[in-house]
């Protein structure tokens, strides 16, 4: 952090996201129901606290729709009290889930899914700004396309001043000299005069009221996480670095406590300003995050007036570009979906179509990952083959199993023996396979049971050590009477 240059680009990083924070965290105000204060205050105290408690470095967390769809009904049905009170719990319960290693869930999310989830982020963000292009004055077209020019070409010319931010600064000042009338960020809301002041949520503190609000709470707990480590991989992938995902769930934990008590809606890392700070503006520390959240605040209280005059149409051309910077082209070139295998590619469109669907990230990438999973189990169970051999003398058959033996691939083990047919004894070869559950245990005592009623004894040989040890456990105690 010594470097002159570092310091200008984190500072300069956290500027445009600050202004990039004000319109998004007015929408999700109006979504969760609220005054727009309410959301600028959530994107200030989430963004300060994360950049010390978090464990993704350069991650943007502030208010986001995700969360305000999941806590808007309790708002609505209960009232603002209650909606700050789930906000506290839900922190509560995120450093519970994170203590408890829920981080490690992250394991399972194949690379088909997390392609899918950032592909569909990309376009729930652009079809999130066709609003602002629609029903609007004549002159927005062109500003929006002035826009994306300076974001394409600035770059060219110097890198030295982020182009969001020079995009932001022209377009206003050819809005405001030339008197244009088009929508702007006033448009979206007052924007607060003083800072926010801690307090408790005006709730009855009964076992009433807890029950009223964990189940939301828990359901912002999940999708907050969920949403939050998601952006942390993608980050980790993007800068070549290495996060503590058990340290960023405990974080967004204590952010949400902090902002529930400064009567903020709460929120969990937001994709498009993490973009814009990571990949646009090449921000690394978490001098950035914290800036964007303090520059969020300072430019709405000391400057509001003049952050009211930015046209929208520069900041839908900043989240558009992001889009564009965000999606994965690759995923979809026709070069890479003939080498494809198929079941990723279902896994893919089925998580962009359930994000995208019902624009929530928690269904995608839950639907995603249990589908990965059936098809990874389907191709896995077609490897279990078995083979026999006679031995010369005719007095033994040896049966060799190879592949994994788990439930999709047992189910079919039983079948796979001549039991009339066989000599007396009967030697089954594990050497080749693993013993995972069960299931397998149990079709192995049901091939030793239909030999035994004809008479014939069976020897299972070459069980490696784990599987040994499961099927010594669970052996004869799987069926009914023992």
């Amino acid at each position: 952090m010594r470097d002159p240059k570092v310091w200008r680009t984190e500072i300069l990083a956290g500027l445009v996201v600050g202004l990039a924070l004000i319109p998004e965290a007015i929408s999700f105000s109006v979504i969760a129901g609220v005054d727009p204060a309410i959301g600028l205050f959530a994107s200030f105290t989430m963004a300060v606290t994360i950049s010390i408690v978090g464990g993704r470095r350069a991650m943007i967390s502030a208010a986001t729709g995700a969360v305000a769809l999941v806590i808007a009904p309790m708002n609505r049905e209960h009232g603002f009290g209650y909606l700050v009170a789930t906000v506290i719990l839900a922190g509560v319960l995120q450093i519970v889930l994170g203590t408890l290693g829920v981080a490690k869930l992250m394991r399972f999310v194949p690379r088909a899914v997390m392609v899918g989830f950032v592909n569909a982020l990309a376009i729930l963000i652009f079809l999130a700004q066709l609003p602002e292009l629609t029903d609007v004055p004549w002159p927005v077209y062109p500003l929006f396309a002035a826009g994306l020019a300076l974001l394409v070409f600035f770059p060219k010319v110097t890198a030295v001043i982020p182009a969001p931010l020079v995009a932001i600064v022209v377009l206003t000042a050819v809005t405001v000299a030339a008197g244009i009338a088009v929508p702007t960020v006033g448009d979206k809301g007052e924007l607060p005069s003083a800072l926010p002041l801690p307090g408790l949520p005006d709730v009855p503190f009964t076992l009433d009221t807890l029950t009223t609000i964990a189940p939301y709470a828990l359901a912002m707990a999940l999708v907050g996480l969920m949403e939050s480590l998601m952006t942390a991989q993608l980050v980790d992938e993007i800068t070549d670095t290495r996060s503590s995902k058990t340290r960023e769930s405990v974080g967004q934990g204590i952010a949400n406590i902090v902002t529930g008590f400064f009567g903020g809606m709460g929120g969990c890392a937001m994709i498009g300003q993490t973009m814009i700070n990571v990949k646009v503006s090449g921000a690394r520390t978490r001098l950035s995050t914290f800036l964007a959240g303090t520059f969020l605040m300072v430019l709405c209280v000391v400057f509001g007036p003049v952050v009211s005059d930015i046209p929208m149409a520069a900041l839908v051309a900043v989240m558009v570009m992001v889009c564009f910077a965000t999606f994965d082209w690759h995923s979809i070139a026709p070069k890479t979906l003939r080498r494809m295998p198929a079941g990723e590619i279902t896994v893919m469109v089925l998580t962009v179509v359930c994000v995208v669907a019902t624009e929530n990230l928690a269904v995608g990438v839950v639907v995603g990952s249990v589908t990965a999973m059936v098809v990874f189990a389907k191709r896995v169970a077609h490897l279990a083959e078995v083979t026999s051999v006679i031995d010369p003398d005719g007095t033994t058959a040896v049966y060799r199993v190879t592949g994994e033996l788990f439930f999709a691939s047992a189910n079919d083990l039983v079948g796979r023996f001549d039991y009339a047919g066989d000599p007396e004894r009967i030697v089954i070869d594990l050497s080749a396979t693993h013993v995972w559950d069960a299931s397998s245990v149990a079709a192995l005592d049901a091939v030793e049971t239909k030999y035994a009623q004809r008479g014939k004894t069976v020897e299972i040989t070459g069980l490696n050590e784990p599987s040994a040890r499961l099927h010594g456990r669970l052996s004869g105690e799987l069926t009914a009477g023992n």
